[in-house]
């Protein structure tokens, strides 16, 4: 059983498509049916796109109790790698250290 990859829309494509719907009349049917999105995602997205918030849980921000913009939503994953990333560097970094400390003795 092969698992199904969920796809990544960058947060243009997500607000260019909540745009459809909010400035171009289409509806949510219209919308996905032409852009190839699930109906819930563009919902999700319109949502955020008028009131500005998306549910925590669909954030992925686990105990966070305030929503997320979409951008602030991208930001927070994009901050959330970069932070992944530092403390992994550093781990390394550590154990250098502790390496070349041990053949200075």
């Amino acid at each position: 059983m092969k698992a199904v990859k969920k796809p990544h829309y960058t947060l243009e494509f997500k607000q260019d498509a909540a745009r459809l719907i909010i400035e171009q009349g289409y509806t949510h049917a219209q919308a996905a049916e032409s852009l190839g999105v699930s109906l819930s995602a563009l919902r999700r997205w319109v949502e955020a796109e008028r009131g500005g918030r998306v549910k925590p849980s669909q954030a992925q921000t686990g105990n966070v109790t305030t929503a997320l913009s979409l951008s602030e939503h991208e930001e927070l994953l994009r901050l959330r790698k970069e932070i992944h990333r530092l403390k992994m560097e550093r781990e390394i970094l550590k154990k250098a250290a502790v390496f070349f400390a041990k053949e200075t003795d």
